[in-house]
């Protein structure tokens, strides 16, 4: 469930790989030094920052560059970051919205999100959604760190296409907590980053044609799944669905993703680091425990949900936890977590079911066999539930690399892809 895109996996080895990425990236991409102001009615030149003074969900509120690169900088960037710079074709500018949405409990806020364009290519531009996957710290999200978080953003805009990636609520530079794994936050909060993204395209001066193609990676590829149902179902019907191609997405929480923290599909320090932060952020919405020491073994009961404050490492966070499921859970929330009872199997039943309708646009599903923290059997469940729906959505089998290799070796094949669909019309 971890973002490519951002973590590249969830084990403590491959989460240096952001670093690692980000030094290499710096030296071709460095952030916002290239940024032009906004030529904006109503902005505020001293700043860059263009204001909106409207209150319903999806209006812009700001609009902040933090990127300008030239062609050659993007493919250099694709190319450290081990993806296919073939698919390049355009230098691209990004831009920080702050925008109007709605929490998990339905009440207003606000939340931000990237918003990537080409610098050449057509005057109206058909948009990609793209849904970044787990992260614990805000600043790691998409509008604030130019690292991994960017590639499949870059990737789809240099190809020729605007995207519009949310942070989420709760990461980036929005307030509050990130309500990980709820999947209705996860849309709403996305759908209102496109409206968003509408507006201040259409002010700079690239208006959105209203296709939508949609991608995400692991907690994101989920997220894909549900914006391409609610879509499809009118959730915004100035938004046309073109495509959807999620990548790693965990689409069968209670049948796949958790029996595999089990059963040795999923290594050990990614089951801990993914169950922790999925507990603790449901525990918010939908009370499991009356204390932590209820599930959590001492002495991680005192310090398991201030980790996932927004402001710890995915490092750190990793070093504070035991090695395994059994040193971390009570033997009873073992036995609760294999076998859902209450409000636990009410929280995955909410949060499943999103490959379940029936798509009347072409899907993808990428993963990988060797991806040992969200095997490649959720892809197949949810492949078996578009089929139930008479669907037929080829799974893309990435072969033997790792959570965030599926990613990086998805993100050019997944923009040729909605090239051809484009050009079928």
């Amino acid at each position: 469930m971890t973002n490519t895109a951002n973590t590249t996996n969830t084990t403590a080895g491959s989460r240096t790989k952001r670093g690692a990425v980000a030094a290499c990236a710096a030296v071709a991409l460095a952030l916002g030094a290239a940024a032009p102001a906004l030529a904006l009615t109503g902005t505020d030149t001293s700043t860059g920052v263009h204001h909106i003074v409207r209150a319903s969900r999806g209006t812009l509120v700001s609009v902040v560059p933090v990127a300008d690169h030239t062609r050659a900088e993007v493919a250099a960037f694709v190319k450290d970051a081990g993806a296919d710079p073939s698919v390049v074709r355009y230098g691209v500018t990004a831009y920080r919205l702050t925008y109007r949405t709605v929490t998990a409990e339905g009440r207003p806020t606000t939340a931000t999100g990237l918003l990537v364009l080409p610098k050449n290519g057509v005057h109206r531009l058909p948009v990609v959604s793209d849904t970044h996957g787990t992260m614990s710290h805000r600043d790691y999200a998409p509008s604030v760190a130019e690292d991994m978080g960017r590639l499949s953003p870059y990737v789809q805009a240099a190809a020729g296409r605007a995207v519009s990636a949310p942070d989420y609520l709760g990461l980036g530079k929005g307030p509050g907590l990130h309500p990980y794994m709820d999947t209705r936050s996860g849309v709403s909060a996305t759908l209102d980053m496109l409206r968003a993204s509408r507006t201040a395209a259409r002010q700079l001066g690239r208006p959105f044609t209203g296709d939508v193609y949609v991608t995400g990676f692991s907690q994101g590829g989920q997220v894909a799944m549900a914006l391409g149902k609610a879509l499809s179902e009118g959730a915004d019907r100035s938004f046309r669905l073109k495509a959807v191609a999620p990548i790693a997405g965990p689409y069968d929480l209670e049948g796949v993703e958790i029996q595999s923290m089990f059963n040795g599909s999923i290594n050990d320090t990614s089951a801990v680091f993914y169950m922790s932060y999925f507990l603790t952020a449901q525990n918010r919405l939908h009370p499991l425990w009356k204390e932590p020491a209820d599930v959590f073994r001492a002495p991680y009961d005192k310090v398991v949900t201030g980790l996932f404050d927004g402001l710890h490492a995915d490092e750190d966070i990793v070093k504070a936890l035991p090695p395994t499921l059994k040193g971390l859970f009570t033997d009873a929330y073992l036995k609760e977590l294999q076998h859902p009872t209450g409000v636990l199997k009410s929280i995955l039943k909410a949060n499943d079911g999103t490959c379940d309708w029936k798509p009347a646009v072409p899907v993808q599903l990428y993963s990988a066999s060797g991806d040992t923290d969200v095997p490649i059997a959720n892809a197949r469940s949810c492949a078996a539930q578009l089929a139930a729906h008479g669907v037929k959505a080829p799974v893309v089998d990435q072969g033997a690399v790792d959570h965030g290799g599926s990613a990086i070796k998805s993100v050019a094949q997944i923009a040729r892809w909605f090239d051809r669909v484009e050009q079928r019309g």
